[in-house]
């Protein structure tokens, strides 16, 4: 190997990029119309054009792949992970050009990539498995059937891809045919196979990953848990190792299951066996990814290893470096992923106006030794663009503590640190789970967004709300708008910014020397703003003192960081008072975020009631069901299926 095409994008192209590089590899990059500026483009030693934007028409498209690495003479392919990493015709494909793959064989991605399967597989080798069917029948009415023999709740799982998409929960008979279609098109959309398996459902277990490795030898190894509980959507937010719950025999156990899955299928390379884990200490096998995880990092932090670096050296027919017993676990890592988002798992697309890592200048010498820079763990650039057709995980942050308290503080630190303006994230509410008490006291489990999470979004209002004013004067102020004048103006100027529903009035008089005097909701402040480095605002509203980065983004509103909070504000000064009026809003339905439109449940003339499902949006590899937030008579349809959509675009219209 000395010519690697990374068939993938995003984070986790540069970060196979990284040792590549540092073991003398010539890199190939390949990319979508969408990525021509990327990051990951400019770091290789070379590229090649996918054309088109969709995955549909570039990373999932084996003939121009291969195509690219003939064109660019690699000769290895490195796949990532999504996309067509568990994909065994691409492995076989590329096996078949005469290049290297990095990877497992095709057989045992076909074994254990396939969810069914790798449950058959597992339960000839005693690794304990939920109830369920995994049959070849596929028809509705023996999905049904077989449903009422596993009993309610139940999860419907597609048996192809991962990361979520494709399953849905099921509490009662009567959701089933509704979760059985939306799966199935999921599906279909992200893997090309809508083929279901159907699994008991436990109601509050943790989510306990096994990293294995296995070399051409026949040996291998596994190199510890990853606790990755914390999730939405069936999609990790947070992950750490160890686990709260795994001690050192539990973890012996569920290692020795996972490596005896493994070698049954005669794996090679760098996989991971998922388990459920209950209150009991029991755990079932969920499925096995057959892949380099999104959150490897974690691993490689706790035991000191670069994964990638024993991919490329595995498929080159080296052994393993280590012995089980070699391995060694040290310290606590906690990894989030950082999202284009909001509080409400909304996802957002735009153009990224400022982008800052967690500046380590900042940071305490004990925070900064335990940092991951993200440098090589996303792929982001002030100015670049969030697309729609990707997924919404903009890259990850990793620390490494000594415990498991001060990775949590480190983490809540980094956050606070990094700067991402001109998309919501998700900044602010990884912030807030990582501080909630049931996460530091390690009892986090599958269901702790669903119960905490209108709480931690309620405290992150209250948060914003508290902050607005120090918000509105940075974004004047440092913006430009304000004083940057040597005389202080002695007359009061009156901003009114507008923050959700509410239009806040400021009336600022200017003193001198960055002093202001401040008036809001009949109340007088004592303020300031100084300004710093890179755009940044020092605003001190009543002696307390925030850092504040603002940036007007494409809709005319402002992004302004405050501190780890981000507050959403419009200039409202020269607008007119009187807006439009809650009855007029409530009259039309408009898109929340950009997507492709999947499905139209209703037509003009249509009696819905608040909470029904009225249209399917998919954006960034999800589907989104888009429901009446009232009872309403529908009066128009505005947009028809396969249409893409426009964030604000009018999807509905309703009678008054």
């Amino acid at each position: 190997m000395t010519r690697l095409l990374i068939a993938n994008r995003g984070e986790i192209a540069r970060r196979i990029l990284r040792t590549a590089h540092r073991l003398g590899m010539t890199t190939v990059a390949v990319y979508s119309d969408a990525d021509a500026q990327a990051l990951h483009v400019r770091e290789a030693g070379s590229a090649v054009a996918l054309v088109g934007n969709a995955s549909v028409d570039t990373y999932l498209r084996i003939d121009k792949l291969l195509a690219a690495a003939k064109a660019s003479g690699a000769d290895a392919v490195h796949p990532g992970y999504g996309f067509l990493s568990e994909n065994a015709d691409f492995a076989q494909a590329v096996l078949d050009a005469g290049l290297v793959w990095v990877g497992p064989p095709p057989e045992a991605i076909r074994a254990l990539g396939n969810k069914a399967a790798a449950k058959q597989l597992a339960l000839a080798k005693n690794v304990p498995c939920l109830p369920g069917y995994q049959g070849h029948d596929q028809s509705n009415d023996r999905l049904v059937a077989e449903a009422a023999k596993v009993g309610y709740p139940l999860m419907v799982k597609a048996t192809a891809g991962g990361g979520g998409r494709g399953m849905r929960r099921v509490t009662q008979a009567n959701g089933l045919q509704a979760a059985l279609d939306s799966a199935r098109s999921e599906a279909l959309s992200s893997f090309g196979s809508g083929e279901l398996l159907l699994e008991r459902a436990l109601l509050s277990p943790r989510h306990v990953e096994v990293q294995v490795f296995a070399d051409t030898q026949g040996h291998c190894i596994h190199l510890g848990e990853r606790d990755c509980s914390v999730q939405r959507r069936h999609q990790k937010l947070i992950e750490e190792s160890p686990s709260p719950a795994v001690d050192a025999a539990l973890r012996e156990r569920m290692g020795a299951c996972a490596v005896a899955l493994a070698q049954a299928a005669g794996y090679v390379g760098a996989g991971t066996v998922e388990f459920l884990l209950n209150e009991q200490g029991e755990f079932f096998l969920m499925e096995m990814n057959t892949r380099l995880q999104v959150e490897h990092p974690v691993t490689e932090a706790v035991t000191g290893l670069d994964l990638v670096e024993w991919q490329l050296r595995i498929a080159q027919g080296e052994p393993l470096p280590l012995r089980q017993d070699e391995v060694r676990f040290n310290g606590h890592v906690i990894e989030v992923r950082l999202c284009a988002e909001d509080e409400d798992f909304t996802p957002h697309t735009g153009t990224l106006m400022h982008f800052r890592e967690p500046a380590l200048g900042t940071l305490s010498p004990w925070e900064r030794a335990g940092v991951r820079v993200p440098r090589f763990d996303h792929a982001l650039q002030s100015g670049g663009e969030v697309a729609p057709y990707y997924d919404s995980m903009l890259g990850k942050l990793i620390v490494h503590g000594a415990s498991r308290s001060e990775a949590i503080e480190k983490m809540i630190a980094a956050l606070a640190g990094t700067q991402v303006l001109g998309v919501p994230t998700n900044r602010a509410f990884l912030a807030a789970c990582l501080a909630h008490p049931v996460f530091k006291a390690g009892q986090a489990l599958i269901p702790f967004l669903a119960e905490h999470g209108d709480a931690i979004r309620q405290t992150l209002r209250a948060q914003q709300a508290e902050v607005v004013l120090p918000a509105a004067l940075g974004m004047h102020f440092g913006s430009g708008l304000g004083a940057a004048r040597a005389l202080p103006c002695p007359f009061a100027k009156t901003l009114r910014v507008l923050h959700g529903e509410q239009v806040l009035a400021i009336n600022v008089t200017e003193i001198g020397q960055g002093l202001l005097t401040v008036s809001s909701s009949s109340r007088q402040h004592t303020a300031s703003c100084v300004r710093g480095g890179n755009g940044q605002m020092f605003v001190t509203v009543d002696g307390l003192g925030s850092t504040v980065q603002a940036c007007r983004v494409a809709d005319g509103r402002w992004h302004v960081q405050v501190g780890a909070i981000d507050v959403w504000l419009r200039d409202a000064s020269f607008e007119p008072t009187a807006g439009p009026t809650s009855a007029s809003r409530a009259s039309e339905l408009r898109a929340p975020f950009n997507g492709k439109l999947l499905a139209v449940k209703v037509a003009a003339g249509a009696k819905v009631q608040r909470g029904d499902t009225l249209l399917v949006i998919e954006s960034m590899k999800l589907e989104h069901a888009v429901c009446a937030t009232r009872d309403a008579v529908v009066a128009a349809v505005e947009v028809a299926p396969g249409q893409q959509t426009a964030t604000g675009q009018v999807l509905l219209r309703f009678e008054a």
